[in-house]
Order: C-alpha cells, then structure tokens, then sequence
C-alpha cells in the first residue's frame, strides 16, 4: 500500500506524505481510519523511522493527520479540494520554472498530453 521508490530523487518522506494523501483522497485510508505506527511503517518500508516521523509530522501539519497520545496517527478529514489547490499550485510552480529555462508552452502542452494518456492507461490496466 505505502509503496516507495528508493532509487528516486524525492525524499522517501515526501513520497510517503504523497502517497498518504493520494489514498486518503481516493478513499483507500478513510477518515479516522489509523495509520500503522512510525516503528512498524518504517520496518515494513525498511527505511529510518524518522523518515517515517518527518513524513506523518508533515501530515499533521497540514491537517492530513491527527495524533491521539498513546493511540496513534489516524486520517483526518481531507478537503479534496484544497489537495487540487495545492497540486494546481505546484504545478504552476514547475511550469513557471520550465518556461524560465527555455521550455515552451507546446512542449509542457504535449507532455501533459502524454501523461494523460499515460496516466488513462495505467487505470485500465490497474482495474483489470
């Protein structure tokens, strides 16, 4: 379920704060649904728990998460649309960076298209 990538770029604790974001969203971790404590995530991952705890304090700062003492992390309520928002916004960050070093708008047009596409197919394939 909180699968990683080791050999990327992004830092294992931005790809597990995405990852709990995306499941959450898509109903996968529902509200109040408890996340598996930072010790068992980061043996299950075999990754350094405080990858796991900057991961889950990241979460709780952004409202993904609450923390109940002595009984865990659980989901919290996720506004979907603030998560766009900050996607969008993101988004509008790397494009800006793109078109700032040379990149011009058909290029991210079509790589949007390509994602899509790609996106679109890796669903179908997912559900089958």
């Amino acid at each position: 379920m909180f699968d990683i990538d080791l050999q990327s770029r992004v830092p294992i604790y931005e790809q597990l704060y995405r990852k709990i974001i995306e499941l959450a969203v898509k109903g996968a971790l529902p509200e109040g649904s408890q996340l598996p404590s930072v010790r068992q995530l980061a043996k299950d991952l075999s990754v350094n728990p405080n990858t796991v705890s900057k991961a889950y304090q990241n979460l709780e700062r952004d409202g993904v998460i609450y923390s109940l003492s002595g009984r865990g992390s659980f989901i919290g309520k996720i506004q979907k649309a603030d998560v766009h928002s900050d996607i969008l916004k993101e988004f509008d960050t790397a494009a800006q960076n793109a078109m700032r070093v040379g990149v011009d708008a058909d290029t991210l047009c079509d790589r949007i298209r390509t994602l899509s596409s790609e996106f679109i197919q890796n669903g179908k394939e997912h559900q089958t």
